[in-house]
């Protein structure tokens, strides 16, 4: 029985570096592991929406895996936030506009309060860093470790703006497919794979070992899991889209400005291009129009819904009437009156006799564009910024009825959200998915980009189509395989018609959700406290 040799307690400490308890690889100096950080971040934003670099999703870990190893759990967590800051602040650059567009507040402090959101937006790598050197100090597998620790980060950290590191695929659908088995992170857990084998390579002519194959071979078949499912599954769901009945569905995308139109305006634009649409090919009769979410942008009580509607939608100047039936946005107030009323963010669908078939209301608000948190609480907070909103969440999950077929409609940024579309299709056994959106306050960003690709993986994950109409940019139809066409460019007037699919479909993720991700996350974090069993000999 070998005897156990107590060191300095400064060395066997949970803070002490792994090379300094005998065995484990040396860490690099902080200078080098801050470079390596860095340089994760802007690989990751290279290969993200908007960029679309993709092959950069293969490998954009690896640098920060090789700076955050045996590094103590505090270094490890200012690394992950240094790359997450770097991918945040070049991502989200857009930010800036959008506080001092809703905000009000000067410049300068807008730039503060940006780089606040993105720090914390970045902490969301800290996170994974930290469980990842916490489990690697107990003794962990390190590929296993940062596995878990990526399904942790992405699972546990709340975000202002969520994303998530599967979105790099959205320009290649053969790519998107494991999406249906465990949404958006299982995708990112396979692309992974591709950082852990080119990780293991610097790692060895570090430690001036031989390479280990067998880590290699394991994390290279992530990668190629996705190449190969993707290849089997889409013929497979393109013979069942092809076997799904067929509706024609036009969008309209308005182009408005945040300000300075007046509701007749805003209709009259929507009316004329869905007018268009009908009168094009008349032969070919139109089965829903969707306009986007501020195409009616004044409040409507909700007992007159039905009436204004049809007055203002369905009803023209000239006797001219829309004979499709649209779903549009509309802000709708329930209450007695002005002052007592709450004010809603809702999609309405009107048929041309004026008959309001259903109604959704929005369950996720938008923080400090749709509501200011603590708002409640402290209404002088309203006063202070003067342009947001002060919206009530919708608390109903039920789907749109439209026939014999059933709309889940979703509200602004609602389908970048997985569990939450995984929640509501669940509910609602829908045959198709609508977002109605408003991405006008961001300007000319990457923002519209990064929220299409985004919501491309909504109908990857249930087998649906989704139909986009935005106000601004960018529209689109997207099938169940995730691929999209007839998007619409930024800041323009457009319409677009184009058959799509009503589809139902029992995928993986839907029957089981996050629940494989909780599990993961809850033993990377165990596994932060519990010492990995050593097996004796």
């Amino acid at each position: 029985m070998r005897a156990v040799v107590t060191q300095n307690a400064d060395e066997t400490s949970p803070e002490a570096p792994l090379s300094k308890r005998g065995g484990a690889p040396n860490a690099l100096p902080a200078a080098p592991a801050a470079g390596l950080a860095v340089l994760s971040g802007v690989f990751y934003w290279a290969a993200f929406p908007g960029i679309d670099v993709w092959p950069f999703a293969f490998i954009c870990w690896a640098p920060l895996l090789v700076a955050i190893r045996g590094q103590t759990p505090r270094r490890a967590w200012w690394l992950g936030l240094l790359q997450g800051l770097t991918c945040n602040v070049l991502g989200f650059y857009w930010l800036l506009d959008m506080l001092k567009t809703f905000s009000g507040f000067p410049t300068a402090l807008c730039a503060v309060f940006m780089l606040i959101l993105c720090a914390y937006q970045g902490g969301r790598m800290s996170l994974m860093t930290y469980l990842h050197a916490r489990a690697e100090r107990k003794g962990w597998p390190i590929a296993t470790v940062f596995v878990l620790a990526f399904i942790g980060h992405e699972m546990l950290y709340p975000l202002l703006f969520p994303w998530y590191t599967g979105a790099q695929t959205h320009k290649v659908p053969l790519l998107m497919q494991t999406a249906e088995l465990g949404g958006p992170i299982a995708i990112g857990i396979f692309l992974a794979g591709g950082s852990v084998a080119l990780a293991e390579a610097i790692w060895s002519r570090m430690d001036k070992r031989p390479l280990d194959r067998r880590r290699v071979a394991i994390a290279l078949a992530g990668p190629l899991f996705m190449l190969v499912y993707g290849a089997i599954r889409m013929p497979m769901v393109d013979k069942n889209i092809a076997a799904s009945e067929k509706a024609r569905v036009g969008i309209v995308q308005g182009n408005l400005p945040l300000g300075g139109h007046e509701h007749r305006d805003t209709v009259s634009i929507h009316r004329n291009q869905t007018e268009k649409l009908e009168q094009a090919e008349p032969s070919k009769k139109l089965d829903l129009m969707v306009w986007s979410e501020t195409a009616i942008n004044f409040v409507i009580p909700d007992e007159l819904l039905g009436p204004t509607l049809h007055r203002i939608v369905m009803h023209g100047p000239g006797g001219v009437n829309i004979d499709t039936p649209v779903l549009t946005g509309v802000i709708l107030r329930r209450g007695p009156d002005r002052k007592t009323g709450k004010l809603y963010n809702s999609a309405a669908l009107v048929h041309p006799d004026g008959r309001i078939e259903g109604v959704y209301d929005k369950t996720y608000l938008l923080a400090f564009g749709e509501y200011i948190p603590f708002g409640e609480t402290f209404p002088s907070l309203y006063e202070i910024s003067k342009n947001s909103g002060n919206l009530t969440p919708g608390k109903s999950l039920e789907p749109i009825p439209f026939g014999k077929h059933k709309i889940t409609a979703l509200i602004c940024y609602e389908d970048i959200l997985p569990s939450f579309t995984n929640k509501i299709v669940r509910h609602g056994d829908p045959d198709l998915l609508v977002n109605a959106t408003n991405d006008a306050w961001f300007g000319k960003s990457t923002e519209p980009a990064i929220h299409l690709a985004l919501a491309k993986f909504r109908a990857v994950e249930h087998r649906r189509f989704l139909i986009r109409s935005t106000n601004s940019g960018i529209s689109a139809f997207i099938d169940a395989n995730g691929r999209s066409w007839g998007e619409t460019p930024l800041f323009e007037e457009a319409a677009a018609v184009s058959d799509v699919r009503w589809m139902r479909s029992k995928t993986p993720y839907e029957l089981w959700g996050d629940i494989p991700w909780w599990i993961a996350s809850l033993a990377i974090v165990a596994m932060g406290f519990i010492k990995r069993p050593v097996r004796s000999s």
